[in-house]
């Protein structure tokens, strides 16, 4: 079995219950372990999978909290380092009548993940590498050992997974950067995921079919590009083609995307390196009609964390 290192923020969102209200209203919130590639990570875990998180969090009680969430998830948590000097990264979102969020990010030690840090990590122990966090593309020490560490993987021919997960309240004043900032990992990923909106903005396009031709041209690796309810688009080989997803009555979609990515590299994680490179478009096809079936588990439950400890690989049956 291959290991999988994911490497990102591990935050806490602190989400208002008071619906409608905005954030400065807001007097109920509930705390929720959050972070994209930590769910990833979660996700992989919750499988069977092997994995390990690398990321920092504050030495306080909502950094312990991470820790022991995802510990109990079944992530390794070794390379989790702590920062006295800076709090846990907190996300507080409220759900506005509009429909709209209201949304503050409160940054802390997350982005202060360095190559330091970085090289502590026996890369030699890892197949598969996961980058999967919108606060990497963010100014300070993690963007820069986010692209150190994706130099790393190429160097030591590890799969490279890529997940932008574009955030607007984060980006919405500077998506040139974004932009720019992602094709570099677009163009070294072996597998990438994208929402619809991801794909049209990376690809200045206006439809999904035109990202997708545009991506074929101009990138090398596997992509899905997910589409809710509709299913995935896979891109493989110069073609694309539909999969289907299940059918489900949803509570809550957070989380969702992560676990689909998370299923896509637990499946890759049981084939050895050269298995993983022979794999046919019929095999990618099943792998994304099993991490449909993921995402789609996934929105039956309230919350990420809670959702992934109902997965198991008997989902793909």
């Amino acid at each position: 079995m291959a290991k999988v290192l994911c490497i990102g923020e591990a935050l806490i969102d602190m989400i208002c219950t008071d619906k409608g209200k905005p954030l400065s209203a807001g007097e109920n919130f509930l705390k929720k372990a959050g972070g994209a590639p930590a769910n990833v990570a979660a996700a992989i875990a919750a499988l069977g999978g092997s994995v390990d998180m690398t990321a920092k969090v504050g030495v306080d009680p909502f950094g312990q909290h991470l820790v022991e969430m995802l510990h109990d998830m079944g992530v390794n948590t070794r390379y989790v380092f702590r920062d006295a000097a800076h709090f846990t990264t907190f996300a507080f979102v409220s759900l506005m009548e509009n429909g709209e969020r209201d949304f503050y990010f409160n940054r802390g030690a997350d982005g202060q993940l360095s190559i330091d840090d970085l090289a502590q990590i026996n890369l030699d122990e890892f197949s598969i590498i996961h980058f999967g966090s919108a606060t990497g593309l963010l100014p300070g020490p993690l963007q820069a050992a986010y692209v150190h560490l994706l130099q790393q993987a190429l160097q030591r021919n590890i799969l490279v997974s890529f997940d932008p997960n574009y955030r607007e309240l984060l980006f919405g004043h500077n998506k040139p950067s974004f932009v720019e900032q992602s094709w570099p990992f677009l163009k070294a990923a072996h597998f990438f995921k994208l929402s619809d909106e991801e794909a049209m903005l990376l690809t200045h396009t206006n439809t999904v079919e035109e990202a997708a031709a545009h991506l074929l041209q101009t990138t090398s690796g596997v992509f899905a590009i997910t589409l809710g309810a509709a299913g995935t688009l896979l891109g493989i080989n110069g073609q694309t083609q539909l999969i289907g997803s299940i059918p489900v009555k949803p509570v809550d979609t957070t989380g969702a995307g992560d676990a689909f990515v998370g299923a896509v590299l637990y499946q890759l994680s049981q084939l050895s390196a050269q298995e993983q490179q022979s794999l046919d478009a019929t095999a990618w096809q099943q792998i994304v009609r099993n991490g449909n079936k993921a995402g789609a588990r996934t929105c039956e439950y309230m919350g990420a964390m809670e959702a992934f400890k109902h997965l198991n690989k008997n989902i793909f049956g």
